[in-house]
């Protein structure tokens, strides 16, 4: 069966058409993105815009085209941390169905970390042992542990990268003070649920999901998309800490240039 599954994240608004069987991996078959900047497009009231509402409804119109265009037989939509948030989820998604017929469901965020949880479960098998997940969106970042099929313990977080660059980031060249700050932010808000995932025992793997783990894996040398998925790709935190430094003195323009960043993510690399 061939399905269209409608991801409606932070950042990005992506559609991914799946052969689907029993038993058997799904297997991609073609993929339709486009830069939605949700979280950015939040009010101080915390509502999502007219801009944003109407780029999103745009966006889950043309992915119906393409989904028939590939022969999908049903499309499943799912939102997350932006549209979660969101004061007016409702009547924004509302207006998504009267334009475009496509129902969209809203993802709990401890749904959303036990869902990654199963993916990397299913990709790593049991031989991973006890496993630790993280997935950094553009609105939130979610964490689960555990040792079988569904995880012990799953939460999720308001330590999205672009909420972050957005909330805390008013500038392009934060301060020594700014940066400070928000590292003390991100180390206290993990830190006071951090004994739900280590009182099972120190993990025997620690995977990290999402295109913000990729970009930043990238920048400290790990293999690119090109190269396939199987080949194995790790991000060591010594690394990553001789990268920081780097990353907050760089402007956008050489940020951009580095391998697996975009354009359109380069401020919200250093949060």
């Amino acid at each position: 069966m061939r399905l269209g599954v409608l991801d409606i994240g932070s950042n990005t608004g992506h559609l991914l058409v799946v052969d689907a069987h029993g038993g058997a991996a799904p297997l991609p078959a073609y993929s339709y993105k486009e830069p939605l900047r949700l979280a950015e497009h939040l009010d101080e009231q915390g509502a999502v815009g007219k801009a944003g509402a109407k780029a999103l409804s745009r966006f889950v119109a043309q992915a119906v085209v393409v989904a028939e265009d590939k022969g999908c037989e049903e499309m499943l939509g799912f939102a997350t941390s932006a549209v979660r948030d969101a004061v007016n989820s409702d009547d924004v998604l509302e207006g998504v169905r009267a334009e475009t017929g496509v129902d969209i469901e809203v993802l709990a965020g401890e749904d959303e970390a036990r869902l990654t949880f199963l993916a990397v479960r299913r990709w790593f098998g049991w031989s991973a042992g006890r496993l630790a997940v993280f997935d950094i969106g553009g609105g939130s970042l979610e964490i689960a542990g555990g040792t079988n099929e569904a995880p012990d313990v799953a939460w999720s977080l308001p330590l999205g990268a672009a909420r972050l660059a957005r909330d805390h980031f008013d500038t392009r060249e934060p301060s020594d003070e700014d940066i400070r700050a928000l590292r003390r932010k991100i180390r206290a808000d993990i830190a006071r649920d951090a004994g739900h995932l280590l009182r099972g025992g120190r993990p025997d793997r620690a995977a990290a999901t999402s295109k913000t783990f990729r970009s930043l894996a990238r920048i400290c040398g790990a293999a690119p998309s090109g190269d396939g998925p199987l080949v194995p790709r790790t991000l060591s935190r010594a690394a990553l800490s001789e990268w920081i430094p780097k990353l907050i003195d760089m402007d956008d323009g050489d940020l951009a240039v580095l391998p697996g960043v975009s354009p359109s993510r380069t401020h919200q690399i250093v949060p």
